[in-house]
């Protein structure tokens, strides 16, 4: 028996072994070819949920305060900028599903009277940093095996948005098996397994593996911002922000937005165990949610808006540290092992992912970052309702975004 068969075996994984006799020996192959560079361990990840440490609040560098440092923290920032210490990561690996659209989620149109994409919204704010820096930001954008190419060919049919491509790197994110309710792997295609990415928390272990971090190295880049697709407002290598963490000394930063009310669904930073963490609001207690500051605001009030600013330096030290993985289940279209497509209405497989919260918690300090969420917080999850295309619009339009 074949090292990949008797690994197979033992993850008992007998189906997949039974059904790759009914194949070619190239289809055989390929198959073998993925499985031996998948992580197949995480098969055997329960879902347990992980026990947690003693949450404190930390408090934010007020809206405030920023306003009152503004001009010493931007100046900060934009000299970080000019002097190429300071690049971008844009984690653009999903899809649009949700949005009922099958392509890249940076690619959705979110214009009403006129085309403007999500990515354009996104590089549209990068470069209103770049121009007042005179200097391109290096940005690196992360796609997955599903959207990869489509990224890259929808960058370069706009012409990247008026951004240098120069500056931009694509790469791949790294993809882990999911499995059915029963733990067992699925197929893809007829000679491919099921896989997913590995949520948002892989960035810099895929950037490494890409060799993306030759490229950070050789530009001397000293610090990554990293931030998600979904934020059509999101501000990118924020001058103020990177300013604002520099002169912290703290070694990574968080922009953070005040709840809109104490049981509003968002993780929340904050000390766990004195050191930077989030705590998810499901698992808040009743203490924690009503819990107050002396002058009067909630000792848990700063959610996060996946938007961080890592030092590389630390960043360096968190690569051998294996990240905890979480189990999400999800709708997942498959092929079963007489070859037929399922495309289920319901979710019928997990995926594992790392989460870029984890990322926070493997830091020394972290600075809490607050902006106003009506300029900086517009994410685009559904199609309707709360976090939706519809909200996202408005408040693109409050921002002076014509649509």
């Amino acid at each position: 028996m074949d090292k990949v068969q008797e690994i197979l075996k033992n993850l008992k994984q007998n189906h997949i072994i039974e059904y790759m006799k009914t194949l070619s020996h190239s289809e055989i192959e390929k198959l073998n070819e993925q499985l031996e560079r998948l992580d197949l361990s995480v098969i055997n990840i329960n879902g347990k949920e992980e026990k947690r440490g003693k949450f404190s609040p930390l408090l934010a560098v007020t809206l405030d305060e920023i306003t009152h440092n503004k001009e010493k923290f931007t100046d900060i920032g934009l000299d970080a900028i000019r002097k190429r210490k300071i690049g971008a990561i844009l984690l653009a690996g999903g899809q649009g599903s949700r949005l009922g659209f099958e392509k890249p989620k940076g690619a959705f149109n979110i214009g009403v009277n006129r085309e403007i994409y999500i990515f354009e919204c996104l590089i549209n704010n990068l470069l209103e940093v770049t121009e007042k820096a005179g200097v391109y930001v290096p940005l690196f954008v992360m796609t997955s095996i599903e959207n990869n190419q489509e990224t890259k060919d929808f960058f370069r049919e706009h012409n990247y948005f008026g951004y240098s491509k120069e500056n931009i790197w694509f790469f791949v994110q790294e993809q882990l098996p999911a499995v059915d309710t029963d733990g067992k792997l699925m197929l893809a295609e007829k000679d491919r397994i099921l896989t997913a990415p590995n949520g948002n928390g892989g960035w810099y272990a895929s950037m490494e593996k890409t060799g993306m971090l030759e490229i950070v190295r050789d530009l001397g880049i000293e610090w990554l911002n990293v931030f998600a697709v979904d934020n059509v407002l999101q501000r990118i290598a924020d001058p103020c922000f990177i300013g604002a963490v520099i002169d912290s000394g703290k070694v990574s930063g968080a922009k953070v937005v005040a709840k809109a009310a104490p049981d509003e669904k968002v993780g929340v930073l904050c000390l766990e165990d004195n050191k930077p963490s989030i705590v998810e609001y499901y698992e808040m207690t009743e203490e924690m949610l009503k819990s107050r500051q002396s002058d009067g605001t909630l000792s848990y009030n700063y959610g996060v808006i996946l938007n961080y600013l890592f030092r590389v330096d630390k960043l360096n030290s968190t690569l051998s540290v294996k990240l905890p993985l979480h189990r999400a289940f999800k709708k997942v279209k498959y092929m079963d092992t007489s070859e037929n497509v399922h495309n289920p209405e319901e979710p019928n497989a997990y995926k594992f992912e790392t989460l870029a919260l984890d990322m926070v918690k493997l830091q020394e300090n972290c600075l809490a970052y607050e902006v106003d969420r009506r300029k900086e917080f517009a994410p685009v999850k559904n199609k309707k309702g709360i976090d939706s295309v519809e909200s996202a619009r408005e408040l693109l339009k409050l921002n002076g975004i014509e649509l």
